[in-house]
């Protein structure tokens, strides 16, 4: 069992930048691919951005290359969310997770994750 708690929202003018934690405690924070989604107000679950075990491989919706990057440190146990250029569109419940189920290196799908985070609110003014 891992628990996951982020850090680091807050409220952002459009254009800059923040960065987001997901500290993990309990089990082996390697042994778990990791990802990032967000849940904005009437909308569904959207995936962010996913990570592979070393940190060698991931993955990004369209909609955030180039502007956010995903990175761990396995050293410190903990996952970050580096966002640049950040729009309103970006505001949401952001909530990093964690699989080791059987399947993608970098799984974009909830049901992938079986550990998640309580979330943090990132507010982005225009």
């Amino acid at each position: 069992q891992v628990q996951l708690v982020e850090s680091g929202g807050g409220l952002v003018q459009a254009g800059g930048s923040s960065r987001l934690s997901c500290a993990a405690s309990g089990r082996t924070f390697s042994g778990y691919r990791m990802g990032w989604f967000r849940l904005a107000p009437g909308k569904e679950r959207e995936f962010v951005a996913a990570i592979s075990w070393s940190g060698d491989s991931t993955r990004y919706t369209d909609s955030v290359k180039g502007r956010f990057a995903i990175s761990r440190d396995n050293t410190k146990n903990t996952l970050y969310l580096q966002m640049n250029s950040l729009k309103p569109e970006d505001t949401a419940v952001y909530y990093c997770a964690a699989s080791t189920k059987a399947g993608f290196v970098t799984p974009i799908t909830p049901s992938a994750y079986e550990h998640w985070g309580q979330g943090t609110q990132v507010t982005v003014s225009s």
